[in-house]
Order: C-alpha cells, then structure tokens, then sequence
C-alpha cells in the first residue's frame, strides 16, 4: 500500500514549503524593525542539505510502507514543532536574525531547552526516514545536520551572547 507513504510525504513536503513562505514573511518583518542577520553564509548549505533530504525521502521512500511506531514519534516531533512556533510567532524563521530590541524568549518550550527548534529538526531528519526503514539515509543526514548545526548554533549563541550582554 503506497498511499501512507505519499501522504506523509506530501505533508512534510507542504509543511516545509509553507514554513518556508512564513520564516520569509517574518524575516522580512524583523529586518524591518531594525533586526540584523547573523552568519548567512551557512545558510545555503543548511537550505540545500534538508532539500536534498526531502528528495531522497521522495525517491527512496514513496513506495516503501510506513512504520506505526515511527510515525507517532514523528508526530509527537510535529506537535513540538507546532509549540515551538507558537511561542515564537514573529520572531520565527529559518535564518538568524536578531532583534537587539527584543528580549530573549524564556517561555513555551525555552523554558526546558535553549534551541527547541533544532531538537525537533534532529528528530525528524533521523526518524522521518526511519519511518521508512531506511536507517542508513537516517545515519548520513543526521551526521551532515549535525555539522551545520554546529556551525550554526556556535554563530547564533554568540549573537544571542551580544544581545544580552
């Protein structure tokens, strides 16, 4: 049965595209506001990294069925996501921006975790393909987020860093 494996797909797929048009709606917003971005020169790469992901997921998994268990954890990852962006509202997007003005947000899920966003984004680029049974695509796209999350969390800590001092 090949239909769970399209919807899934289609919904992250649209998922993505639609956070895409609101981080660039906000984006715009902040830098508006006086807001600045921070180390943009990681961002192609970060951008094409998770397009590659979505791809392979399409070529690999559209045909292959869907594990219950790890789907459910997939959407318990999705309702993080969903909190995350909740607190966030405008202050969401996919690039650092600063907004010297704005105080550091303590609230929703801040309060466990300083970078909420990115442990979901962990999650789903390892659990999304295991949904699929494909361990190994899981493996090579958490160790390549991975390293641009660390490039990307070190330049947003020291913005953040500068903010507050």
């Amino acid at each position: 049965m090949v239909w769970p494996s399209i919807a899934l797909l289609t919904f992250v797929t649209l998922q993505r595209l639609a956070e895409l048009l609101h981080a660039r709606r906000n984006t715009a917003a902040l830098l508006a506001q006086g807001a600045r971005e921070i180390a943009p020169e990681h961002y192609p790469y970060m951008v094409a990294m998770h397009a590659a992901w979505l791809v392979g997921l399409w070529l690999l998994a559209a045909d292959r069925p869907v594990s219950l268990i790890w789907f459910l954890v997939f959407m318990v990852l999705q309702s993080l996501r969903v909190w995350v962006l909740a607190t966030l509202k405008g202050r969401w997007t996919t690039r650092i921006i600063v907004l010297p003005s704005a105080a550091l947000v303590t609230r929703g899920p801040y309060r466990f975790l300083s970078h909420p966003n990115y442990a979901v984004v962990i999650g789903e680029i390892a659990v999304l393909p295991l949904a699929f049974g494909l361990p190994l695509f899981a493996l090579i796209f958490s160790l390549l987020n991975a390293a641009i999350l660390t490039i990307r969390i070190r330049a947003e800590n020291a913005a953040l860093k500068q903010v507050v001092a």
